[in-house]
């Protein structure tokens, strides 16, 4: 987007970071916190997609009075006057906040995301803005911001300090769900086959502990929420997002995510699995397994006749059921052993994708037997970048009473 000397606040750690490193040491200190000049920017840097969010002041006079006022109009002007940035750069408008009190300022959140991979483009694009020249808190996680944090640096004269990628994620979940209207919900009647059957609807959230947080991106991370500070990382899967790509990428020769879920959703993954009635003859009701049940993922695919009937699609169809299925296993099986019932799914796997909503809101309440409730949230994977935003201001606040 630019290149300038920003101030990046970063404390990210991609899924493999949870498995036992704890705190990074290069986290930034209350007294070591940069005052939070204007404009504020939250990134998260995933595996494969880049979350931004530009918290527009309302009052453009302070920025104005930071000095560099032709950079800074020039950079607002980009941000809030297109939805669409290069090739692949993308503003979700539907999602925008706005009328919000953020650290004692009043402004809108603008949600941005690009592919991780063009990240330098979007250093480029940086640069080009004269970005650098700017004194503004851009504050990241995600794995992303240590794998670019030279890049950074040396292109654009960014510095990156790191905030926690789990407290960003519960922070953000949080503060989004506070001041967004309807932002939680679930499916009723859920049935991926039968797409109009099922009908979204509201639920409160707001007083949601104990919960599950199934965070799905590149791969997969779940978090046992207990309280607003009471929270651990407790499961993972590196059969996430990233896999589902991937496979289709090999299998049908597509390039995108969403060429992707465009393949799916035209396809029948009955023909590329195998289902309990293509072993029983039917259903099998000593353990309730119902005839189409997946009994075996691409199961049929070992039969020539069967791949030679096999469209691009069906197999797209048929990778999105099993890695959702994946999913929706683990997710059941850690929400029984940590005693929660409430299961809430997140992350960019599920934007565009309501055929894998669908599917785990199904299965959590048929395996449970309506114990479990699958809940999602509209703003999908952004909330990384929001919680990077809760942490710099929170952290600068600190600052300023320590001094």
């Amino acid at each position: 987007m630019s290149d300038k000397p920003l101030v990046i606040d970063v404390n990210g750690h991609d899924s493999n970071d949870f498995l036992g490193n704890g705190m990074d040491n290069d986290l930034l200190s209350p007294r070591d916190a940069p005052k939070p000049s204007m404009p504020w920017f939250g990134m998260d840097i995933g595996g494969t997609l880049t979350k931004l969010i530009y918290f527009e002041p309302s009052d453009m006079m302070e920025l104005e009075q930071q000095g560099e006022k032709e950079t800074l109009k020039t950079i607002h002007r980009y941000l809030v006057g297109n939805i669409a940035y290069g090739n692949t750069g993308i503003r979700d408008t539907h999602l925008e906040m706005s009328n919000q009190q953020i650290g004692g300022k009043k402004g809108t959140l603008h949600f941005i995301r690009f592919p991780t991979s063009e990240m330098n483009a979007f250093i480029n694009l940086a640069k080009s803005k004269n970005f650098s020249t700017l004194a503004c808190a851009i504050c990241a996680t995600g794995g992303g911001a240590y794998k670019f944090e030279m890049e950074f640096k040396q292109r654009i004269n960014l510095t990156l300090h790191k905030f926690d990628e789990l407290d960003c994620l519960i922070k953000g979940i949080h503060y989004i769900d506070r001041n967004f209207p309807l932002e939680c919900y679930y499916w009723k009647d859920a049935d991926s086959d039968k797409p109009n059957s099922s009908n979204k609807v509201p639920f409160d959230f707001h007083n949601p502990y104990p919960y599950l947080v199934v965070n799905i991106g590149s791969g997969v991370s779940i978090l046992a929420v207990r309280g607003p500070f009471d929270y651990k990382r407790v499961w993972g899967s590196s059969l996430g997002g990233g896999t589902f790509l991937g496979l289709c990428c090999l299998l049908t020769g597509c390039t995108t995510f969403e060429e992707a879920i465009a393949l799916a959703a035209e396809g029948d993954s009955h023909k590329v699995d195998k289902l309990v009635k293509d072993i029983y003859g039917g259903d099998y009701s000593r353990f309730n397994l119902k005839g189409a049940t997946v009994a075996s993922s691409f199961g049929q695919m070992n039969i020539e006749e069967k791949r030679d009937q096999a469209s691009k699609s069906d197999l797209a169809r048929s990778t999105l059921v099993t890695i959702t299925n994946n999913i929706g296993s683990i997710a059941r099986m850690v929400a029984t052993t940590e005693k929660i019932d409430k299961v809430v799914f997140v992350g960019n796997f599920l934007r565009v994708n309501t055929i894998s909503m669908k599917l785990l809101a199904y299965a959590m309440e048929y395996w449970s037997d309506g114990a479990l409730k699958a809940l999602f949230l509209e703003h999908e994977g952004y909330f990384g970048a929001m919680g990077c935003i809760m942490e710099y201001v929170s952290m600068s606040q600190n600052f300023s009473n320590i001094n």
